[in-house]
């Protein structure tokens, strides 16, 4: 039992260690254009970020994929959260962000993937004393879930407050929060330039 539980939470700081908030910035933008209503398409798209993460994790553990460039993974992590943003920017009060789920569902597991990656080496170096990869992955992707829904649940609340209670407008709202998010990672983009 203590096993399960360091595994949990050591997925659970990861999201929420506030020196690599690259994870909240994503999530925050992955759950922004949602209200409480949408919760069922929310948790689908923050479960194959998840999934996408942990699958890379297992490329990577049982060496299925070796001699990832952590440079380019290191630069495409903030490109995954400045696309998201501006995509949330252009898109905001569409309904056609409703029409094609399964492209946004797609797109949050290829994004789960290149963040996974970022995490690749140190999850290996924690992988290599245990026997059994597969159930530290699970339980490590636990912990990695339940921290991306309690960021969820603070952006809708958040959501709930700015568009019912003080009537800020939903598109707008969208607009700022990932404006907002944009402005903090292009300094990322900007350390991290490849060329």
């Amino acid at each position: 039992m203590d096993d399960f539980l360091r595994n949990v939470i050591f997925g659970f700081e990861h999201v929420l260690d506030i020196n690599a908030y690259d994870h909240i910035l994503f999530i925050t933008l992955l759950a922004v254009p949602f209200l409480f209503k949408s919760w069922k398409k929310l948790l689908w798209l923050v479960t194959a970020f998840t999934v996408g993460h942990t699958l890379s994790l297992v490329l990577v553990a049982f060496d299925l994929i070796t001699g990832v460039n952590m440079s380019w993974i290191e630069f495409l992590i903030p490109v995954t959260i400045a696309v998201t943003a501006l995509y949330n920017i252009f898109t905001a009060g569409n309904r056609h962000r409703d029409n094609s789920p399964w492209i946004a569902i797609v797109i949050a597991l290829v994004f789960g993937l290149i963040h996974g990656f970022g995490f690749s080496s140190a999850f290996k170096m924690l992988a290599s004393g245990g026997e059994n990869k597969i159930l530290l992955l699970l339980e490590y992707a636990l912990g990695i879930e339940m921290a991306q829904l309690v960021i969820v649940l603070l952006v809708l609340v958040f959501n709930f407050i700015f568009t019912a209670v003080f009537r800020f407008g939903r598109k707008e709202w969208v607009q700022v929060i990932s404006g907002i998010v944009l402005g903090m990672v292009l300094p990322m983009l900007i350390e991290r330039w490849m060329w």
